[in-house]
């Protein structure tokens, strides 16, 4: 037996839980692992409210991100011992997850960890670190470089937004970071952000087209924050958009893609592939300084992190949270 959230939905009474867990509830999978660290993303926070569609089927044990020891495999690239990461693939949405002492997931879907991190730096940076440095990698295979301008942050304060500034300064650009946590700016301006921006001046219903400011912008929010970012991006220049906190909806028009060349570069690291995971998580190697990653992270334990799913989604968390899955 094992401790872990257990969401489940009895008679629509649905609830989540610190819970017993016995390993032979486990789903199939070729590596059992036995986690040291997950996190709370924003994506757990909806499975764990259920403020949104993510949990696919019941009971389930949320953590879409983990860090741990391999127990047991039957994979061929992996051994008992070895340390592993797991972003994403659908886990803690249709498969459990890792916000429990031990899961059981297919070998395809983790990688070693990278030798730079501890478990629970891996888990500071979580998918929403990994996700950040696929937006800039975006960036720079479009062509933005430092010298373009101004890149924009949106959603700050979040884990995507705060690693993002980090690794953008890191490269040398000038970062605007857009908040509703304005108050947050010397936290911010500690990541390497030049200029904090109330979020309100983006969030409203705006022009199809505004005056040209950003050469790239890393968006996590979607809807009129997404579009407004559009509208203003100068000409050829880059968005990265990897959210959807304040909507999935786009209420823009075709003005900035087809009079300015502006480019739309989606971003999903759910299923990205392995080649895609590694480089991003080589970006961060190299670019995340420890001591900006201590600064972005708050450790809390497995009891905790329903209380945590419910802040992250009301825009309470600065930063990333680990979570200590034995405390």
């Amino acid at each position: 037996m094992f401790k872990g959230l257990l969401i489940t939905n009895a008679n629509d009474q649905r609830k989540c839980e610190l819970a017993q867990i016995d390993e032979k509830d486990l789903p199939d999978g070729d590596v059992l692992i036995r986690v040291e660290y997950s996190t709370i993303n924003y994506k757990d926070g909806l499975a764990i409210t259920g403020k949104g569609p993510v949990v696919r089927k019941y009971p389930m044990v949320p953590g879409i991100d983990g860090a741990g020891v391999v127990e047991e495999s039957s994979h061929a690239q992996f051994k008992a011992s070895d340390r592993v990461v797991l972003n994403g693939w659908g886990v803690g949405e249709g498969h459990w997850g890792c916000l429990a002492q031990k899961a059981r997931l297919k070998g395809d879907w983790l990688i070693p960890l990278p030798k730079a991190f501890t478990p629970r730096q891996a888990m500071a940076i979580g998918t929403a670190g990994y996700t950040a440095a696929l937006c800039v990698l975006a960036l720079e295979k479009h062509g933005v470089t430092p010298d373009k301008g101004e890149i924009l942050v949106t959603g700050a304060s979040g884990g995507v937004g705060s690693v993002a500034i980090a690794l953008l300064a890191k490269r040398g650009y000038k970062v605007a970071a857009s908040t509703g946590r304005v108050n947050e700016a010397d936290y911010l301006k500690s990541l390497g952000a030049i200029e904090v921006i109330d979020r309100n001046t983006l969030s409203a219903p705006g022009k199809p087209l505004g005056k040209e400011r950003w050469a790239g912008a890393v968006d996590t929010l979607g809807s009129h924050t997404l579009a407004n970012v559009c509208a203003t991006t100068k000409y050829c220049g880059v968005v990265s958009c990897c959210g959807l906190a304040q909507g999935m909806d786009f209420p823009s028009t075709m003005a900035p893609f087809i009079l300015r060349g502006v480019t739309l570069a989606g971003i999903d690291s759910v299923m990205a592939p392995k080649p895609a995971r590694i480089a991003a998580w080589d970006r961060l190697a190299s670019d995340l300084d420890p001591a900006k990653l201590e600064l972005i992270t708050h450790e809390i334990g497995l009891a905790d992190a329903i209380q945590a799913g419910h802040d992250i989604v009301a825009g309470k968390i600065r930063g990333r949270l680990v979570v200590n899955v034995s405390a």
